[in-house]
């Protein structure tokens, strides 16, 4: 679709279908639905999904609760993921969302209306355990040039330090002294490449353990 003219048509349809009587270009709004004593309808029209388009739409809720916005639905995996996103918005925001889909069907996703998302106690919980896990604040502005510093990566590094300075150690010796209960596995699954086996229960650094440490400096100690 190139205009948003093109809209406007499946859009009128889908209510008109429903008992309304539409009308294009009212005021400021792009098409407005009356149907009985109800409030009106207003649907925004718009070609692509802008922040400008939620702020007209978050606009015109100052008129009536009955508030759409309706683009041409997105094709593609990525499309797909914003439409997704996108409609979350749209119900936080308590807006309506349509989308028209290239042989004309117009597709309501939500209707306007009040939202209470559904709490995740498991991914609440996640979250709080990694920042007491955490040490310091040593994402202060944003990642570091290597990334972000996780609670795994900070106790990583945590278990290298000790290991620069006293050579290959025992999992269970590594883990008393550097405070890690979960040292063995971090050494043993090796997510980063520093660690190596050196014999059954011994872990030693590899030059990628040692180099990790210097990209990395710091950034495993409190403030």
């Amino acid at each position: 679709m190139k205009r948003e003219s093109e809209l406007y048509g499946p859009v009128k349809r889908l209510l008109e279908a429903q008992g309304y009587s539409v009308k294009g270009e009212v005021g400021a709004a792009d098409l407005v639905a009356v149907r009985d004593d109800q409030p009106p309808v207003i649907v925004e029209l718009k070609l692509r999904i802008t922040l400008a388009l939620f702020h007209q739409a978050v606009a015109r809720l100052s008129m009536t609760d009955d508030v759409y916005i309706a683009v041409p639905k997105p094709t593609g995996k990525t499309a797909r993921r914003a439409l997704k996103d996108n409609l979350g918005l749209c119900r936080r925001l308590g807006i309506g969302f349509i989308t028209v889909r290239p042989d004309g069907r117009a597709e309501v996703h939500c209707d306007p209306g009040p939202y209470a998302p559904r709490k995740n106690k498991r991914r609440k919980d996640r979250l709080l355990r990694e920042f007491e896990r955490l040490r310091g604040d040593p994402n202060e502005g944003g990642a570091t040039r290597h990334g972000l510093v996780t609670a795994y990566r900070q106790d990583a590094l945590r278990c290298a330090v000790y290991l620069v300075e006293t050579g290959p150690e025992k999992g269970a010796i590594v883990a008393k002294a550097t405070g890690v209960p979960a040292a063995t596995r971090i050494m043993r699954d090796n997510h980063y490449g520093w660690f190596e086996k050196v014999e059954t229960g011994i872990y030693g650094l590899t030059q990628a353990g040692r180099q990790g440490l210097v990209d990395w400096a710091g950034s495993w100690e409190e403030d």
